[in-house]
């Protein structure tokens, strides 16, 4: 038995009103927009951050600041 045949049989073994619930999740699934995962800009372009160039060289200044380190 393939995949797609034993998720059918499971299916018409369900009532109705859960066999409803299943083709609306599928349908769900299959209208679900691709995320590029080439630039991490698209996932975060909605949270509207706008970071100056001073503003990076400041927090790479402190994040560097105590490298190397001696104590290690």
């Amino acid at each position: 038995m393939t995949l797609e045949e034993s998720i059918l049989d499971t299916v018409r073994s369900l009532p109705p009103e859960k066999q409803e619930r299943i083709l609306a999740f599928a349908q769900e699934l299959k209208a679900e927009p691709k995320r590029s995962l080439e630039s991490c800009y698209g996932m975060l372009a909605d949270l509207n951050i706008r970071l100056s160039a001073e503003e990076i060289d400041e927090a790479e200044r402190e994040m560097w600041s105590g490298f190397p380190r001696d104590d290690i």
